[in-house]
């Protein structure tokens, strides 16, 4: 049984490192466009610029897993 909270542990330890590492990348990648990235999506409604904000979000998330496992 304590083997299986250990596993329960670690799970959710590299779940919150991903999450923490997935935010980092977004914000990094924010700052690093000319232009607000998340007042065009919300405010302007750029649904071009939201493909491109989930293509990248999608890439990040890979590679996050990816290192993780």
């Amino acid at each position: 049984m304590s083997l299986n909270l250990i596993n329960l542990a670690n799970s959710l330890l590299y779940a919150l490192l991903g999450v923490i590492v997935f935010w980092v990348a977004f914000i990094i990648i924010d700052k690093l466009t000319p232009y607000n990235l998340w007042k065009e999506l919300v405010e302007g409604r750029n649904t071009a610029l939201g493909m491109v904000a989930a293509a990248m979000c999608l890439g990040i998330a890979i590679i996050v897993a990816a290192a993780i496992h």
